[in-house]
């Protein structure tokens, strides 16, 4: 049997915890990396919904992942890209007779929002390779990381996706594609998050089956409210319906406007009322469900008490800020902070169930420092 100190701990079982925590604290350059790589993908989130506000994300009609970095240097680059831009719907049906200074304008969101995609590669691409060559990123940490770099390449390829569906018979994108390229922003942003608090040396508190389902059950359910929110902003059907508790009139507006359409499955993402409904019901479910979480952590780990509480004020916070939104009609700024809402509360519940395990486990199992 191991000799037990005074604090009842075995002197073996110690050293190894010590152990473990100093090669996590090796790794705090490469969570600090990846946190950073985070904080870029929510500026990416709310560029991208400053671009779809403004009407902007339709004004490149190329896509040149490499060359594309550059603006136009010159008053005919600039022209070509104006008559480029003239040949599609949007112009032809919205904007006809916009000026060059006007084109601009729209230009330089969709250039910004496009140019921040190219610097989360680079910004994690080059501490990439130069973490794995000192050693710090390897074993099961390095299939994580390539897996992120993967997404981040198919988030590109979704982007120019979802743009060439406005460039040809509509003039906007379409909603289902916007839905699709903004969660799929967001799974990323959860997925690099839970690595990095991974790399943590607080580590992981035990809890219960019941706790850990819930906590992961609340990323899914902000995740789906991410993609009904996509769908909103797609359809514009936050312009509609301007009240709040009551849609039209009616808490739960009559069936026959919420099936208006046939097939059925279509209302759910073509029919602004119900586009509409389903995410004021889905943020009802994820405030109540983040209000239950809280209760049931009251007597667990203070750690876990804490990230649940931020949680819920988080959520809370976020449906406010939905509110507003809709009440003054989705004005700029309030829409642009409700979006960044969203991603902090994905963040918040991202956090909640990573620092959660089923039992302690101990840092030893992740990839240690060189």
């Amino acid at each position: 049997m191991a000799h037990q100190g005074t604090t009842g701990v075995s002197r073996p079982a110690a050293s190894s915890a010590g152990a473990a925590e100093a090669d996590l604290r090796k790794l705090t350059p490469v969570r600090l990396w990846l946190y950073a790589v985070a904080a870029l993908i929510v500026a990416m989130v709310v560029v991208g919904g400053a671009t779809r506000l403004t009407e902007s994300g339709l004004s490149i009609t190329e896509w040149k992942p490499v060359t594309g970095a550059l603006p136009p240097l010159s008053e005919a680059d600039w022209q070509a890209e104006f008559d480029r831009y003239k040949t599609i719907p949007q112009y032809e049906i919205l904007n006809k007779g916009m000026g060059l200074d006007g084109f601009k304008r729209i230009y330089w969101w969709e250039w910004g929002h496009r140019l921040l995609g190219r610097l989360i590669g680079v910004a994690f691409l080059l501490p990439f390779l130069y973490f794995v060559w000192r050693g710090l990123v390897r074993g099961p940490l390095l299939m994580r990381c390539l897996g992120l770099f993967v997404l981040g390449g198919m988030q590109g390829a979704v982007g120019w996706w979802m743009v060439a569906s406005g460039l040809t018979e509509r003039v906007s994108v379409s909603q289902y594609r916007l839905a699709v390229h903004l969660t799929l922003a967001c799974i990323i942003l959860a997925a690099i998050v839970a690595v990095a608090r991974s790399l943590s040396p607080k580590g992981q508190v035990s809890g219960g089956t019941g706790l850990r389902l819930a906590a992961r059950g609340l990323v899914l359910l902000t995740l789906l409210q991410i993609f009904a929110g996509g769908l909103v902003a797609g359809l514009d059907a936050g312009m509609a319906y301007n009240t709040w508790p009551l849609m039209d009139g009616h808490f739960i507006p009559p069936a026959d406007q919420l099936g208006a359409m046939s097939p059925w499955w279509k209302n759910l993402f073509e029919n602004a009322l119900t586009v509409q409904f389903d995410h004021r019901m889905i943020a009802y479910a994820l405030w109540g469900g983040c209000a239950l979480n809280l209760r049931a952590c009251r007597n667990a780990p203070l750690q876990v008490g804490r990230s649940a509480a931020v949680l819920f004020v988080m959520v809370s916070l976020q449906a406010l800020l939905g509110i507003a939104t809709l009440l003054f009609q989705v004005p700029l700024h309030v829409a642009l902070t409700h979006q960044l809402g969203a991603t902090l509360v994905l963040i918040a519940a991202t956090l909640h169930a990573a620092g959660l395990s089923s039992a302690q486990k101990p840092a030893a199992a992740l990839p240690a420092a060189a």
